[in-house]
This record gives structure tokens, C-alpha cells and sequence, in this order.
């Protein structure tokens, strides 16, 4: 893997060892940012299900102003932060060691909002793609079991029309809205698809 474009053009990147975690590829990649580009530079970025950051560390390379990486596994947890020491970045980002629900649960205390956003959980887990997105889209669609363990209603996590780029399988269908995100758009290459969700008016800017 290797940094696309931007201040780290070319840079290597190291990818955890194994199956568990899945990189998204270098095509697949430039894929999202050719149709984010005008939107990267100065944008709060936030990489769900990060592991190795390739998808978050794109995003500094082009210009972000900000990105929060959320991922729980250690083996990729050190990857990340190895990425990160080679690529000497010292700040502009933040490592969130925590599974992707409690991170989304929690966050809302820090009164953070999130420009851009790309989650790419692992291909099987199709409750992770419905979580994140309905937690993101707002509270209208948690599901029921997940509202009675919130000790209060999720608050709105998006910059009024923040894009949120979901990676899954390509035969794996999502809806087409979660609360106050409605998708834009859909583009599939070879088994990946990458659908792209836009936030309303009811995610406003604070």
C-alpha cells in the first residue's frame, strides 16, 4: 500500500499481517478521493474500522484539517501508529482505541462534528454497517436494542452536509437512508462497492 497523492505522495504504508483486517485497496481508494477532492482540504475527517489509517492518512496527505482514527484491534492499532511515527506526523490527528458504537456513543460529549466521514467495517458484519450509519444519521433510527443501553438519546455527529462513505460488498445492499443521511450515490468496482451518503439539513453545523 502507498499514499496516493498529496504531501506523502508515494509513501509506503505498512498493512496488519493476516485476514482479520481488510485494507482498502490503493484503486479503491483513490476511487473515494477522486470524488471527495474538493471537499478534503481543511475538512474534519473521521476513519471508522481504521485499521492500518491508509483511508484517514490519505486524508491528512491531501489536506485535512483534522482526523480521528477508531479501531479496536491491536495488531492494527499498532500498525497505525507505526504508519503514523514513519510518516512523522505529530499532530492534526487523533487515535481512538475503541470499538466504533461506544466511540460514536461517547463522542458527542466532546461536541465534535465530522466533515467527512468513511467506514469500512468487516465485509460480514452487516449489524456494524447498520449501527454506525443509524447512529450517525441520527437517533430517529436506532434500533430498539441499542436505544434501552443508551444512557442518553445520540446527538448529531455531521457538519450540515457532511458526506459519509460506507465500503462493503458489492452483493450487500444498504439502505438507501439512516435518519438524516440519504445516499447520493453508489459506484461498485469488482467485489467492493462504495456507497456515499449526504447529510441534511438536520445535521446542522454547531
Amino acid at each position: 500500500m502507498r499514499i496516493i497523492a498529496g504531501a506523502f505522495r508515494s509513501r509506503p504504508l505498512q498493512a496488519p499481517a493476516g485476514l482479520a483486517t481488510r485494507p482498502t485497496s490503493d484503486r479503491l481508494r483513490e476511487t473515494v478521493f477522486n470524488v471527495l477532492a474538493p471537499r478534503v482540504e481543511g475538512a474534519r475527517f473521521l476513519d471508522l474500522y481504521a485499521g492500518s489509517g491508509a483511508v484517514g492518512l490519505e486524508a491528512l496527505s491531501r489536506g485535512a484539517e483534522h482526523v480521528v482514527f477508531v479501531e479496536r484491534a491491536p495488531a492494527a492499532l499498532k500498525v497505525l501508529r507505526e504508519n503514523l511515527d514513519k510518516l512523522g506526523l505529530k499532530s492534526g490527528f487523533g487515535v481512538k482505541a475503541s470499538a466504533v458504537r461506544e466511540y460514536l456513543r461517547r463522542a458527542a460529549s466532546g461536541a465534535r462534528v465530522f466533515d467527512l466521514v468513511f467506514l469500512d467495517p468487516p465485509y460480514d458484519a452487516e449489524e456494524e454497517y447498520e449501527s454506525a450509519l443509524s447512529i450517525l444519521g441520527g437517533p430517529g433510527l436506532l434500533p430498539r436494542s441499542q436505544n434501552r443501553d443508551l444512557e442518553r438519546p445520540p446527538v448529531q455527529l455531521l457538519a450540515e452536509g457532511a458526506v459519509v462513505i460506507a465500503e462493503h460488498r458489492r452483493k450487500v445492499r444498504l439502505e438507501d437512508a439512516y435518519g438524516a443521511l440519504r445516499r447520493a450515490r453508489l459506484l461498485e468496482q469488482g467485489d467492493a462497492a462504495l456507497s456515499f451518503y449526504t447529510a441534511g439539513d438536520s445535521a446542522s453545523r454547531r
